[in-house]
């Protein structure tokens, strides 16, 4: 069973927990520049934080203590607490677990094994159907005639996990995505243990899952928790999975696995609304949302984000954004807003 005050290689000492984040309209501040023929013609609005190794707030943009919903970027936070209730995953399975996962057969093929491991099967599964996340591979799904299903949706293997979990301490599976349930208590007290503080709010994020509000530097200290704990604990374990098997965390081609892959001993992972979080093994740390969720500004502000904390801006180089076309011809970009990146020039092109 689940056991808060376990101690040793299985958890790491609980930090004080701060108040819950203020419920309030965010003070979102313009953090990325939509450039086209040397004129601004769009400005995305959102929040920033950097965090230096020591902990240490070195550069807020916007709003990073109003409450807000991480959606899956926390899901390396819900894969620690499955650990510590005992979940004995690692490796490519345990990266599955805190996926957002494209739909690929490898995804699939790794959900079955957990729900087998589980003694349980798809129709256990409560998270929602849904076609494959990965256009390529829906339009594959789609030409074979194949129908959305639990499986393929981006969350199934967190919940396969869930079920594993349950299974394991004896908890019913039937309402294993009830705020009340066991599970779900578990998974918020290390919420609160991991990002600090208290959590503002809990509503139902896009799969079923319970969704735990907290704030953006409260994201961004979780995941530097992670990356800085200590080999053999689980928030480590975590860590090392998702690094050694990104594209299990999320797919191929996906500009999450590729970041992980271009900066050394990087953990990022992305969430729905234009949220993504990154942290390094000596606890730097980034958490950046865009305001109107906006995928396309989600990684050139991160990549600037990486670059405030230290990360060569010549290995983000790749990550500044698709260009902007007119009539086929490159007019455009996005770029960081000067704030942010004050080497940004928004008056060329």
């Amino acid at each position: 069973m689940y056991d808060p005050t376990t101690t040793g290689a299985a958890a790491i000492p609980a930090a004080p927990v701060a108040a819950a984040p203020a419920i309030r309209e965010p003070l979102h501040a313009p953090v990325a520049h939509l450039v086209r023929g040397g004129v601004i013609e769009g400005i995305h609005y959102g929040s920033v934080v950097v965090l230096g190794a020591d902990g240490e707030v070195e550069l807020q943009l916007g709003d990073i203590e109003a409450a807000f919903y991480p959606r899956s970027a926390l899901k390396p936070v819900q894969a620690v607490a499955m650990l510590r209730a005992g979940l004995p995953l690692d490796g490519e399975l345990l990266s599955l677990t805190a996926a957002s996962h494209s739909g690929e057969e490898r995804h699939l093929a790794g959900t079955r094994q957990i729900l087998e491991l589980a003694g349980a099967t798809e129709d256990d599964l409560r998270n929602v159907t849904d076609m494959p996340y990965d256009p390529a591979v829906r339009d594959e799904w789609i030409r074979e005639g194949r129908q959305p299903s639990r499986l393929a949706q981006n969350c199934s293997g967190k919940h396969a996990a869930m079920l594993y979990t349950c299974r394991l301490n004896g908890w019913s599976l039937e309402n294993y995505l009830d705020p009340a349930h066991p599970l779900q208590q578990a998974i918020a007290e290390i919420v609160e243990d991991l990002t600090g503080q208290a959590i503002a709010r809990v509503t139902v994020d896009g799969c079923g899952a319970p969704l735990f509000s907290v704030s953006l530097h409260g994201l961004a200290r979780a995941l530097a928790r992670i990356t800085a704990a200590a080999e053999g604990t689980p928030e480590r374990t975590v860590a090392d999975a998702m690094r050694a098997h990104a594209e299990m965390a999320s797919g191929a081609g996906r500009d999450v696995a590729e970041l992980m892959r271009a900066v050394p001993e990087l953990l990022t992972k992305d969430g729905f609304e234009g949220v993504q979080v990154a942290a390094l093994p000596d606890g730097r740390a980034v958490a950046v949302k865009i305001a109107d969720g906006a995928n396309r500004a989600r990684i050139p502000v991160t990549a600037a984000a990486l670059t405030r904390a230290g990360v060569d801006p010549v290995v983000l180089a790749g990550f500044a954004g698709a260009p902007l076309l007119g009539g086929g011809d490159v007019v455009g970009h996005i770029r960081p807003a000067r704030a942010l990146d004050p080497l940004a020039d928004t008056t060329d092109i």
